[in-house]
Formats: C-alpha cells, sequence, structure tokens
C-alpha cells in the first residue's frame, strides 16, 4: 500500500474541530450542545455586504486579479490609514481568508527547517502552517497567572538562532485574547530590528478592544517598515467567516513581490466574496460600537460566572472573544470527550476546545480549556452552569 508523507502524518489535529464527530453523535442522540469550541459569531453580518452579493450585475463570474481588485484594495488602504496604518494598495495582497496570509508569510520569509518564535499558547493552526511550511515552531512561554502577558525579552533572545526568521504574535490573542500594549510593541520591534528578523503579527481581532484599551499595530512603528507583516482577514471584524478573505499586508515590497508569487500559483481570491468584503468596508461605526458593546458584557459575565466555579482559574481577555480556563483537572480532552458523550443536564452539555493543542510545548496546556464567547449572555450562563456541574461529577 502506497505510504503517506511524513508531513501529511505530522500535521496535527484541530483542538478546536477534532471533538465534532462526538458532538455531531451527541445531536443524533436527541442532546443540545452549546458550541463554545469554535470562534463562529452569532452577530449578523452587515447587510451592505449581504446586498452587494445579490444585487450585483455580473453575467460572467470571472477570475479576479491575483492580488485582489485593485478598487477593494484601494478601500482596504483607506480603512487601514482611518487605523493609523499608512499603507497603499500595492502594500496589500488579498488573500483566501487570514490563513492563507499567513501561509504566504511563512513560505515567503522561512525555508525548511528554519524558525519562528511565537508566544504560547497561540492559535492552534499556526503549528498546521508551519508543518506544512516545513517550519519549526520555536514557543515561549506566556502564563495564566500574569494574565498571558508578553513574556521578558530575555526569553526570546535565549531562543534566537541563525535558523531563526520571525517572531510571530496575535493581538488581540486567539485563544487568550490579550491586547499587547503600544510598549510590547515596541519592545518586539527592539529585538527583530536587533537580530535582523520579520515581526509577523496577526491582526484580525483589531476592532474588538475593550476597557477603553487601544490596538497599536506594528505597521504604526516606522522602524518596521521593512520588518513587518501584518496577517488579517473580514471574517470575525464583519462576522463573515465564510467569505474566506483576508489581506496580507507589508510595506517591504521584496515581501510582497515574493507573496504575489504564491498568490499566483493559487490564481486569485474569490470573486463573490470580494465584492461582499469590499462593501462591508462601508459599515457604519454604530455597528462595531453595538458589537464592542456586545461582547464586553458577554466577556463580564463569562467571566464572573467561571470565577464562581471552584478551582477554576481564569485569564480576563482585553481583547478579541476567547477565554483561556484552567480547570481542576489533569486531561481536558478527556474532559472535553466526556462532556459530550457521558454529560447532560437537562439534555444539553457544551463544546469546549481542550487549550493543549494551542501550545508547542508537549506537556502544557492539559488542564486548560479555551472558550469563545460568541454566544447570547443567557445561553453563555448556561454553558457555565452545565460546565460547572460537569466539573463536580467528573471530579467526583
Amino acid at each position: 500500500m502506497p505510504k503517506i508523507s511524513q508531513k501529511g502524518l505530522a500535521m496535527p489535529q484541530s483542538p478546536i474541530r477534532k471533538l465534532v464527530p462526538f458532538a455531531e453523535s451527541a445531536k443524533k442522540n436527541g442532546a443540545k450542545v452549546i458550541h463554545l469550541n469554535i470562534g463562529q459569531p452569532d452577530i449578523k453580518t452587515p447587510q451592505i455586504a449581504l446586498d452587494a452579493v445579490k444585487n450585483n450585475q455580473l453575467n460572467v463570474l470571472e477570475y479576479s486579479r491575483t492580488e485582489g481588485s485593485e478598487s477593494y484594495r484601494e478601500k482596504i488602504a483607506a480603512y487601514y490609514h482611518k487605523n493609523q496604518i499608512e499603507v497603499t494598495a500595492d502594500d496589500i495582497i488579498v488573500t483566501t481568508g487570514g490563513s492563507e496570509a499567513l501561509s504566504f508569510a511563512m513560505g515567503s520569509i522561512a525555508d525548511s527547517d528554519d524558525e519562528i518564535i511565537i508566544p504560547e499558547p497561540f492559535y492552534a493552526n499556526y503549528n498546521g502552517f508551519a508543518t506544512a511550511s516545513g517550519i519549526k515552531v520555536i514557543p515561549v512561554v506566556s502564563k495564566i497567572e500574569n494574565n498571558f502577558a508578553l513574556p521578558p525579552i530575555e526569553d526570546f533572545e535565549k531562543l534566537i538562532t541563525p535558523k531563526t526568521k520571525a517572531i510571530l504574535i496575535c493581538n488581540p490573542g486567539n485563544p487568550t485574547g490579550y491586547l499587547y500594549s503600544k510598549e510590547e510593541i515596541k519592545k518586539l520591534a527592539q529585538i527583530v530590528l536587533k537580530h535582523d528578523l520579520f515581526l509577523i503579527a496577526d491582526e484580525v481581532y483589531r476592532e474588538f478592544v475593550y476597557d477603553n484599551k487601544e490596538h497599536y499595530s506594528i505597521l504604526q512603528e516606522e522602524s518596521l517598515t521593512n520588518n513587518g507583516i501584518i496577517v488579517d482577514s473580514v471574517s470575525k471584524r464583519y462576522s463573515m467567516c465564510g467569505a474566506r478573505i483576508g489581506f496580507l499586508v507589508s510595506k517591504n515590497k521584496e515581501v510582497i513581490s515574493t507573496a504575489i508569487k504564491f498568490a499566483q500559483a493559487r490564481l486569485s481570491p474569490p470573486t463573490y466574496a470580494q465584492i461582499a468584503s469590499e462593501a462591508a468596508l462601508d459599515t457604519p461605526q454604530s455597528y462595531f460600537d453595538e458589537v464592542k458593546t456586545e461582547y464586553v458584557a458577554r466577556r463580564n459575565l463569562l467571566i464572573a460566572e467561571l470565577e464562581k466555579l471552584e478551582g477554576v482559574k481564569v485569564a480576563k481577555p482585553q481583547g478579541a472573544f476567547y477565554c483561556i480556563a484552567e480547570l481542576p483537572i489533569e486531561d481536558a480532552d478527556d474532559f472535553a470527550q466526556w462532556l459530550l458523550e457521558d454529560f447532560r443536564v437537562n439534555n444539553e452539555t457544551v463544546m469546549v476546545a481542550p487549550a493543549a493543542g494551542f501550545y508547542a510545548t508537549e506537556g502544557l496546556g492539559k488542564n486548560q480549556i479555551r472558550i469563545a464567547y460568541v454566544l447570547d449572555q443567557p445561553t453563555l450562563k448556561r454553558a457555565v452552569h452545565i460546565l460547572g456541574e460537569a466539573l463536580k461529577t467528573y471530579i467526583g
């Protein structure tokens, strides 16, 4: 029998999606599953985006330009300008989701066996993208005890080798909700300049920043003109996860010209999704104000309810819509599967994402879960109640 590739065998399963068969089985058996495992917002997509697709006059659904339509990239550049990020349309490549933008970035700056340093826990698919590109993830540990703040610069410097090509951050963070301060971004800028590295920032949650804090982009830092790369997406900003539209943004012309070659190999981003995403840029500020207010209320309720549970430790997110909770158990994978297979409250259970898959260091996060607070407040409160009852039963 022909053999599967070593790269394929090494590809990690998604901690967000790997329990789906157990959830589907629970539903087929009549249970209701509350999904806390995936960042699929229940917020309505802006009507202006939906109408743009519904009312378009296309007669032929053609390929678009490899880098995305010019009109869309011009509007994206104007969006960034409003956010104090000065880039042009030529600094932007429209991609099939933020995932493709990250893959293009990795492919453009690193060769097989090169290394990228990432503070952990981090978005689980970074492991997958790195494996697909033949890149080694070198984790630097951030801790729940200090809310997953940026680790000391000394911790980064100890890990830098001749193989190191970049530091990658998510700001605000998935899965932690941590928001890097302006001072922390400047510290990262200093270290990448000192060692001639790239700083890649996944900024897809830029709009979701709480407690009167402000998001500071790496491309607001003038010193990073040649070292900064932004990965971005419309998925969460406009609740358009199914559009699969993202961007790769850099002022480094060589990065862009290299990434375009990867983009040419996949031909072009989807036309209808670009039409919707371009229209979404005209979404009024009131939409974001309302969404942010709702997420703050959900976060506050979730944290308050989790803190009532005996033995549970939780970090308070300052952005995005995720949090990491540490549970008084040994194996969150086993607990999460047990929830779906064996535990019910009024024929309901919850689905969570075990956090070990958000770490690269073996053994870390095994007693932690990620919760996405993308559901309405009554559902979140009910979900935490079920979680609390489940812990009592599971621990015995």
